[in-house]
């Protein structure tokens, strides 16, 4: 199956997982004591922690008019977001590792500016709101990704 096949499989399945009770979404819980152990690694606790301040940033957003505070800087981190994302795909790729997560952090990587130009191009408040609750769950889903254990293995 090709990465972007279950990229936007895992995309939709997390749009329509019951939400738990947000502990898993806050990054520091998921990093001093991660349900997956590739979350203690260091690039991907760094991923967990940037998406989760992000998402925090974004939500703090919702329902504002006028120029998002710190939307520059927001968008500079968030290029550094899917730099990482992409990095570890890549560095999944290259241990030869047989999970779909290394294609669902690539296929994260290609959304999210897609999603920041929905955000920037949003032609009214309702259309803005709309683009960062898409944000909201594309970072939300970037830490649960990887702080999530995997439940089925190949066996290779």
């Amino acid at each position: 199956m090709s990465c972007d096949a279950i990229a936007v499989t895992a995309t939709l399945w997390l749009a329509f997982a019951a939400p738990g009770d947000g502990a898993t979404l806050r990054p520091t819980a998921a990093v001093s004591a991660p349900a997956s152990p590739l979350a203690a690694e260091p690039l991907f606790a760094d991923i967990v922690a940037r998406a989760g301040a992000l998402k925090t940033r974004v939500e703090g957003w919702k329902g504002q008019t006028g120029a998002l505070e710190g939307f520059a800087a927001f968008k500079t981190e968030l290029a550094a977001l899917t730099a990482l994302d992409m990095k570890a795909h890549h560095l999944l790729a290259e241990r030869g590792t047989d999970s779909d997560l290394k294609c669902i952090l690539r296929g994260i990587a290609q959304d999210l500016p897609v999603r920041l130009g929905q955000v920037e191009a949003a032609a009214d408040p309702q259309a803005r709101d709309a683009a960062l609750r898409e944000m909201v769950w594309l970072l939300r889903d970037n830490v649960e990704v990887i702080t999530t254990p995997a439940t089925v293995t190949s066996g290779t």
